[in-house]
């Protein structure tokens, strides 16, 4: 998907940090959740979307999300920022908490137009992350693949070959695969392609509500 249209966020702003889903916010608004294992790149790509440095926290150590961050973006639609996955380091506990929460958010959320589950394009398939993909494919949830950190493959056809790998991975249980996108917050590629699909689905809510 090519789109040489740059998109302008002109209004971006946090709403709260909520953990559980009958606190979120309750309005008509569609809404795109972002999540991937900790340390995926997901803060870096949030700014980058939203062309502001510091929006969402960018930390060395991870698994510093740790509720569910809702962001206005220009009074039109929600940017979901879940809890990340598969951090080894924090208790049972807490990761079967964040489990619970990032499930029952995609489950029940009223006005999830979809997930983008953002994966690692610098490392093998993992396991964490295709068990992931495959729940929300055996609970019939909409979602995209962003590949993370593109930029740092030196050579085109290490990164494709890569990002295949993922992608054999992905289709040992899938006939096909879902939308997908490859991005980087240093180089920038891949933000307007994705801004570009949020804005499709976007008007197709519009012309749905306008019937």
């Amino acid at each position: 998907m090519t789109n040489s249209t740059k998109h302008i966020l002109k209004d971006v702003e946090f709403i709260g940090s909520f953990d559980r889903i009958e606190d979120c916010p309750t309005d008509k608004l569609p809404c795109y959740a972002f999540v991937g294992r900790s340390n995926v790149g997901k803060s870096s790509l949030i700014n980058l979307l939203t062309d502001r440095k510091k929006l969402a926290r960018i930390s060395k150590q991870p698994g510093k999300t740790q509720m569910i961050n809702f962001f206005n973006i220009d009074s039109s639609w929600y940017l979901v920022d879940l809890p990340g996955y598969g951090y080894a380091k924090e208790s049972k506990k807490m990761r079967a908490k964040w489990n619970k929460m990032v499930r029952s958010f995609l489950l029940d959320a009223p006005n999830l137009m979809t997930s983008f589950v953002l994966v690692d394009s610098n490392v093998p398939p993992q396991e964490h992350d295709l068990s992931f993909i495959n729940w929300l494919g055996e609970q019939d949830l909409s979602f995209s693949l962003i590949f993370t950190k593109v930029d740092r493959h030196r050579k085109d056809h290490i990164k494709k070959a890569k990002i295949e790998a993922i992608q054999q991975a992905v289709l040992e249980s899938w006939s096909t695969l879902p939308p997908q996108f490859s991005v980087s917050s240093v180089s920038r590629e891949g933000r307007e392609e994705l801004l570009a699909y949020i804005a499709q689905l976007n008007a197709l809510v519009t012309e749905k509500q306008e019937r």
